[in-house]
């Protein structure tokens, strides 16, 4: 992979910040869009602007093949069998959502259970909060080892006979962590029990089977891999989603409406109520193409070389604390002694750095640190070791300018 070929394809890049070169290392947040994203989305505002399904005339037409056809790649991009596995929403929390209130109402009663970890960002907390809250159901967690991994004996301990859905991140935005979810979704499937996965920090940076991985549902953002904001997949088993009744009713969603009653359209699209999302279809589907171009290999294995050198460098500057697995993903999240880490951000954001500061959606995981915030340089496949030079060197910067306060 040709990082600097990569990275004059986003032109974001180009330009300072506080009268130094933009270093973003943020894209765990939200990553930057390349000019093909940014085209093909001028594109169908310019050219071929319409509704999709509906219209039979030459503008809708284009619309709805653009839109389908972006189906059709996110179909292949993750391994599922068929296009009605794929659903269209808003993003990985609409739908998890989808599937807590959906399948879960429907499957989950007084004293089952619902298993996640204390990592899960909220969004993959909260959809389950509010189901064992209605249902009287029990919501357990499988504990984290103190490096921030899950043991499969933890696994296997924590989930039972009970256990109806199993929820679990494929990778933590907090801590990098990789989970094991083909060997949790057989513990969960051994059990009776579906397996959801949170996949928004997986699916932009290194190749996903969810088929392979043992995934019932499957959920990501399009913003995070170049894509969009607004736009997200729901992967879901076409058996399971069969049975799911929609939680959103109006048009496009429809098969027959009379007075009094109405019927669904087949899948995917009676969970696709209203306008759908067109414009970020088109553009998730020309990121696909985009990732699909570089190779996700290509840029699993760059990530990581950036990873293992920002973690040596951070490991020569006293007091800073790194969180997290030695093997991980491109994230690295981090504190410095008595510094918080919004005053820390506030100084690399002067020397031209974007890096996350807060709790990054995931209190449970900081108190489980006993912090209340940390800091957090994330990489994508436009990141250079120039850098996390920069950052280091920003870091020292921060160093000197906070004196005795950072040890």
């Amino acid at each position: 992979m040709n990082v600097q070929e990569v990275r004059r394809r986003f032109p974001i890049l180009d330009q300072e910040v506080n009268g130094h070169p933009l270093v973003y290392l943020d894209s765990a947040a939200t990553s930057q869009k390349p000019q093909s994203v940014i085209d093909a989305l001028d594109d169908y505002y310019r050219r071929y602007n319409s509704n999709v399904h509906r219209g039979v005339h030459t503008l809708g037409s284009l619309a709805t093949d653009a839109y389908e056809g972006a189906r059709e790649k996110a179909r292949r991009f993750i391994g599922a069998d068929s296009v009605e596995e794929i659903v269209f929403l808003r993003g990985t929390t609409t739908a998890i959502n989808l599937v807590a209130q959906s399948y879960g109402r429907s499957n989950v009663g007084e004293g089952d259970e619902i298993v996640i970890t204390p990592m899960e960002h909220h969004s993959n907390i909260i959809p389950w909060q509010q189901l064992a809250k209605a249902t009287g159901a029990e919501l357990k967690y499988i504990p984290l080892q103190p490096d921030g991994t899950l043991s499969m004996e933890d696994v296997e301990k924590t989930i039972t006979d009970r256990t109806k859905i199993v929820s679990v991140m494929h990778v933590s935005n907090v801590l990098g962590t990789i989970n094991p979810i083909r060997e949790i979704a057989d513990c969960a499937h051994k059990h009776g029990a579906v397996m959801v996965v949170d996949g928004a920090q997986s699916v932009p940076h290194m190749k996903v089977d969810v088929k392979e991985l043992g995934a019932d549902f499957f959920a990501f953002s399009g913003h995070k891999m170049c894509g969009p904001t607004g736009i997200g997949v729901l992967y879901g088993r076409k058996a399971l989603l069969n049975g799911m009744e929609p939680v959103e009713f109006g048009g496009e969603m429809i098969d027959f409406v009379d007075l009094y009653d109405a019927t669904w359209k087949e899948l995917p699209w009676k969970f696709e109520g209203g306008t759908p999302l067109i414009a970020g279809a088109v553009g998730l589907g020309a990121a696909i193409d985009f990732l699909e171009e570089v190779g996700l290999d290509e840029i699993e294995q760059h990530e990581k070389k950036l990873a293992d050198y920002a973690m040596e460098q951070l490991s020569k500057i006293d007091g800073v604390t790194v969180y997290g697995p030695e093997h991980r993903a491109g994230i690295v999240t981090f504190n410095a002694d008595d510094v918080h880490p919004h005053d820390l951000a506030t100084v690399l954001d002067s020397e031209g750095v974007a890096v996350r500061a807060g709790h990054h959606c995931a209190q449970p995981l900081m108190k489980w640190l006993d912090v209340t915030a940390t800091a957090r340089a994330s990489f994508y496949l436009y990141n250079t070791e120039a850098d996390v030079d920069a950052f280091v060197s920003s870091l020292h910067t921060a160093k000197e300018y906070f004196g005795d306060v950072f040890s």
